[in-house]
């Protein structure tokens, strides 16, 4: 089984640097270009399952990606972004005292952030995301599949984090940028990464 954990395009609330969550904003138009550039470059991947994030910017991804081929696509809610909760829509800068303690540890030591008002906590989506995988990879039909996954940029994350669950560094050194893939191998129920935040376009 290889796994490719793609995050999707650009949106006009990451140019912005809006806390984006679960907020459904869709691709804006250079998010859409540089999806179908990773779909031109991936096309002698040959893929078997597309399974997306429920929200839309990452379904368009995944069928921009795919586009032209026939390849079943389903949806998980496990793998969906992490949920700011009320602070989805604004910014870093923000004057709210607590989401100014949060971004002290955002980039640094996510799990140590504390949670944000009716959201998640970093903790939380790893362990949701941990059960999405941990199923996918003793699902038998999956065996000898490669598989586009597409995600979010702290769920994809929290996602890897599974692989080595004793490590604090749930970011690996950065943020993915949009629309770039980190490819995992499966063999014998064993995970390994092989490559972190492969950029096709």
């Amino acid at each position: 089984m290889k796994l490719y954990i793609i995050r999707h395009g650009e949106t006009t609330w990451n140019k912005q640097k809006r806390f984006q969550g679960q907020k459904d904003i869709p691709l804006s138009e250079n998010g859409i270009a540089l999806a179908q550039k990773v779909g031109q470059a991936m096309r002698d991947i040959p893929l078997d399952y597309v399974i997306s994030s429920p929200l839309t910017r990452a379904i368009e991804t995944a069928r921009l990606v795919v586009a032209g081929r026939n390849v079943p696509l389903t949806t998980d809610k496990r793998i969906q972004e992490l949920c700011f909760g009320d602070w989805e829509g604004q910014t870093a800068d923000s004057p709210d005292t607590d989401l100014q303690e949060y971004m002290k540890y955002f980039h640094s030591a996510p799990l140590k952030c504390i949670r944000p008002p009716h959201g998640e906590t970093f903790q939380d989506v790893c362990e949701r995301t941990k059960s999405f995988l941990d199923e996918l990879i003793h699902t038998p039909k999956y065996t000898d599949s490669n598989i586009l996954i597409s995600t979010h940029g702290a769920a994809s994350r929290c996602l890897i984090h599974a692989l080595d669950e004793e490590s604090e560094d749930i970011w690996r050194g950065c943020i993915p940028p949009n629309c770039s893939v980190s490819i995992i191998e499966v063999n014998g129920g064993k995970a390994t990464l092989l490559e972190q935040d492969k950029l096709y376009a």
